[in-house]
């Protein structure tokens, strides 16, 4: 059916295509126009793929209007960079453009190099957040997958103090967020809850000492255990944690003293910890010496004039 609609890309296109595939960009836009696939929008990388994300390919995505997106990891194999093929068909565009695009998918796939994709995304709608029966629907920024109503709860208690620390999973299935577990957790614990094959959201209430007054502190711990997870998990965690923390702080209330992202739980030491609730911000300061004036100028030796730099009388 893709070479029924008879749209390829331009010459430009295929140029852009190229340098995309020796890594000049991170994200492209490609829209049909005019029975030609072009390129809508491109940027260069700022960050690691997983923080670009979320503000490279979220305001690319109209409601009403399907389009390619060409997604940029920073991951290679024998032929290249790899990339994530995202083709958005949006539930209220008109029913030909969806048809349209549909059948162009394969084209455009052949067209860059499908030995650079290293995965597929197909998306129709955003997802919106429900968080308690007063709470109204709102669309936040990223995939926002509904609380489930225990993962609600323990965060409720972990606010009050009545629980010490949750962990939160993806049900990537059902698209929800929900409770992994609230084991009672020392300091000395912490790093043992950390999954080595699997992404966790964990919410810690750190208990320490700083300058003499005790504080009780909510820490927040985003673990992505490097590459043994799939990129569909790590797109769907990295997306959904803003939103979830917009939840947690907006409209649950709770204060989140920091908030950390780790690869394994090995990093969590009490020095670690500790240095990222209270940094050190005096510790690149440095004490520089007062800059002298311009030599030569009268003001100078104006400082250093003694009594024998005095007029002497004429014979």
């Amino acid at each position: 059916m893709s070479h029924q609609t008879g749209i390829q890309a331009c010459g430009d296109v295929k140029d852009t295509f190229a340098r995309a595939r020796y890594g000049q960009y991170r994200i492209l836009k490609i829209v049909i126009e005019n029975e030609q696939l072009v390129v809508g929008s491109s940027r260069q990388p700022d960050e690691s793929w997983e923080k670009d994300y979320d503000s490279f390919v979220l305001p690319l995505l109209e409601d009403k209007q399907p389009c390619y997106l060409l997604y940029r990891l920073d991951s290679q194999n024998a032929q290249g960079y790899e990339w994530i093929f995202i083709a958005w068909s949006p539930d209220h565009s008109h029913v030909r453009q969806k048809m349209l695009y549909a059948a162009t998918r394969a084209t455009l796939k052949k067209e860059f190099g499908g030995g650079h994709i290293k995965d597929e995304v197909f998306g129709t709608t955003k997802v919106q957040v429900e968080v308690g029966v007063d709470t109204k629907h709102q669309t936040l920024q990223g995939v926002a997958f509904p609380l489930a109503k225990e993962a609600i709860q323990a965060l409720e208690k972990l606010k009050n103090k009545q629980l010490n620390y949750v962990q939160l999973q993806i049900d990537i299935k059902n698209e929800t967020i929900v409770l992994a577990n609230t084991l009672h957790t020392e300091l000395k614990d912490l790093p043992n809850r950390i999954p080595k094959d699997s992404a966790r959201y964990h919410f810690f209430l750190y208990k320490h000492s700083h300058e003499g007054d005790y504080l009780e502190s909510i820490v927040f711990i985003y673990s992505m255990p490097g590459y043994t997870c799939s990129i569909r998990e790590r797109m769907l965690y990295s997306s959904c944690k803003s939103p979830l923390l917009q939840i947690v702080e907006r409209q649950l209330w709770m204060q989140i003293i920091r908030k950390i992202e780790i690869d394994n739980g090995d990093e969590l030491t009490p020095d670690f910890l500790y240095e990222e609730v209270h940094p050190k911000h005096h510790a690149h300061k440095q004490n520089f010496a007062k800059p002298k004036g311009p030599a030569g100028k009268r003001g100078i030796r104006r400082l250093i004039r003694g009594p024998a730099d005095a007029e002497t009388p004429t014979d």
